[in-house]
């Protein structure tokens, strides 16, 4: 799978030296091109996905909105605490491991990936999210609500701290059968440093 992703990284179209300047954004067009989000799409197929999102879809199938608000309150809090309960299961799922070795296998291009089940809840991720609850933000109303095969890639934003232009790539996760979304994936990707490596591959 190493493999593939460099293999994926390397090609596309040469990128100019403006382009990956710390001030300068990236194009978003240019760099997530279809090679990309196959790849991406490609990591979905891993039966600990389907496997752990259904399994979390079955523990929420009751859960209301008032449950859901306190989970996310509980998760912030954990945030700032030594006691991490919710934090600690959730990193500790297999689900979480599987997208801890996606993001160190890509060396610095990939900064976050996570999952979340069809009510937008966090089932596993590669770091710690600042939420618990997605389903109020457009990576989650732009993809699982859209179907099994939504796709939406947010506009790029200048992380200060790092000097990097980043960009999330948010998709549908299928059901067995494809007829429908039982949760979606978030990407994150270092766009400064694939444009790098795109050049030098060049």
């Amino acid at each position: 799978m190493r493999v593939r992703l460099l293999m994926m990284l390397a090609a596309g179209a040469l990128i100019s030296s403006a382009a990956t300047a710390q001030t300068e954004r990236p194009s978003v067009g240019t760099l997530i091109d279809a090679a990309a989000v196959a790849e991406f799409r490609s990591w979905i197929d891993h039966p600990v996905v389907a496997i752990s999102v259904a399994a979390q879809n079955m523990r929420h199938a009751d859960i209301d909105q008032a449950t859901i608000d306190a989970l996310d309150r509980q998760w912030r809090a954990e945030r700032e605490a030594i006691d991490q309960p919710l934090i600690a299961q959730t990193i500790a799922r297999p689900l979480s491991g599987y997208l801890t070795r996606l993001q160190a296998w890509s060396d610095g291009l990939i900064t976050e990936v996570f999952i979340v089940d069809r009510y937008g809840l966090n089932v596993g991720q590669s770091a710690v999210t600042s939420d618990y609850w997605q389903g109020d933000e457009a990576k989650f109303l732009e993809t699982v609500p859209h179907g099994p095969d939504a796709l939406f890639i947010d506009e790029a934003e200048y992380h200060g701290s790092s000097g990097t232009w980043r960009v999330q790539v948010n998709m549908s996760i299928p059901s067995a059968d494809g007829e429908a979304a039982i949760g979606a994936m978030t990407v994150e990707i270092n766009l400064t440093e694939l444009a790098r490596r795109r050049a030098a591959a060049s």
